[in-house]
């Protein structure tokens, strides 16, 4: 992972997606300063990198070929351990800085919805472009100052309690995490549900920032559930398929989007993994089928040579391609509220056989979802 040792090498989590590592003060006047606060330590570190990789091979190839206007973007990510603290002090810090222009690709539903209630980003008159979240808290009410790139978690529970319920299945019960994150997909569940009178066969909870799931093992095991729909981050969601499989466990189990299905298997191990469903909120990244997937697999291949193909990296790659076009209609000399402005007047725009659309009305950009299932090799299938 050499452009993540180059990340590491940037103390206090700063770094720049162009040749060489900055600082801010090393940053030059022209350049184009974008912030990251993304999980490179934690329960969710394997994720974070996936996230900063993602943006960095896009923001690399823009800054290869002229730059915005002639100007190089300079990402500078710091590491906030996926704690809620944390991200809202990184992202003073980063808001502090005049010279930066939009945020990029936070992660959490607590973490960025904290950001809204204390009021910073709104203080900060910046734009948060492609958080790695679904959280409908987040989406409604409207506020102005996010843009998701992807579907949110209703959409997503909604999609997999449909596939379960045509399945035949009745009996559906949740593990979730313990925090607005967890919520925002039990609520959702609850609420597929509903449309559908039906009520959930049971719920277990984990705690946030833990993989401690023996308790929500052993309640899981004690329900008739058919189906279980977890909203659960890596190590926690592995260690709960890990434990349930091997207690006996026959329920058919999926997971919302934020897991990388890799992760999943190393840790829970390919016996237990196999079969679990995977909703996702992007188009499948392995073949190359669409222009925006051979094109991110191109680069990815050239900056990132010993890195593999991954939904969240492709993910964050589309937001990286938001934020820049953003960039590029905000003109040279790009501020604040240019980019907003340019972000909200975006309208329908296609990212090479993707496309987003957001308007003065509207800050969600895609409602894109399908379900994947982990597969015996251990690799996803549609």
């Amino acid at each position: 992972m050499a452009w993540l040792r180059q990340a590491a090498r940037c103390v206090r989590g700063l770094c720049a997606a162009g040749a060489l590592a900055l600082s801010w003060s090393s940053a030059q006047a022209a350049d184009i300063v974008i912030g990251q606060v993304a999980p490179l330590s934690g329960v969710l570190a394997s994720t974070g990198k996936q996230m900063v990789l993602g943006g960095t091979i896009y923001f690399k190839h823009v800054n290869a070929t002229g730059g915005v206007h002639g100007q190089k973007i300079v990402v500078q990510v710091a590491d906030d351990g996926y704690k809620v603290d944390d991200t809202v002090r990184l992202t003073r810090e980063f808001l502090s800085n005049p010279e930066l222009v939009a945020l990029y690709g936070f992660a959490g539903t607590s973490n960025v919805g904290k950001l809204l209630t204390d009021g910073v980003l709104e203080q900060g008159g910046a734009a948060l472009v492609a958080p790695y979240t679904g959280g409908e808290p987040l989406r409604n009410p409207f506020n102005p100052w996010i843009f998701h790139v992807r579907a949110g978690y209703a959409d997503e529970t909604e999609h997999m309690v449909q596939q379960v319920t045509t399945l035949g299945m009745t009996r559906i019960g949740v593990m979730y995490q313990d925090d607005g994150f967890g919520k925002a997909g039990l609520e959702g569940v609850q609420k597929a549900l509903a449309k559908r009178n039906l009520e959930l066969s049971t719920i277990a909870t984990y705690d946030r920032n833990t993989a401690q799931v023996d308790d929500a093992v052993a309640k899981i095991m004690k329900s008739d559930a058919q189906a279980v729909i977890m909203i659960a981050v890596n190590k926690p969601a592995s260690a709960f398929i890990k434990g349930y499989r091997e207690a006996g466990g026959g329920a058919q189990l999926y997971n919302i989007s934020v897991v990388d299905p890799s992760e999943i298997v190393k840790l829970a191990g390919l016996k237990n993994a196999h079969g679990l469903g995977i909703s996702q909120v992007v188009p499948f990244p392995y073949q190359p089928n669409l222009p925006v997937v051979r094109e991110y697999q191109t680069l990815l291949k050239k900056y990132a040579p010993e890195e593999h193909v991954n939904y969240t990296s492709f993910e964050q790659f589309l937001g990286a391609k938001v934020l820049v076009e953003a960039l590029r209609r905000a003109g040279p000399a790009p501020t604040r509220a240019r980019v907003l402005k340019a972000l909200e007047t975006l309208g329908s725009y296609d990212l090479g056989g993707i496309t987003v659309n957001f308007s003065p009305n509207n800050r969600v950009g895609s409602r894109y979802v399908e379900v994947t299932v982990i597969g015996r090799s251990g690799r996803l299938m549609k």
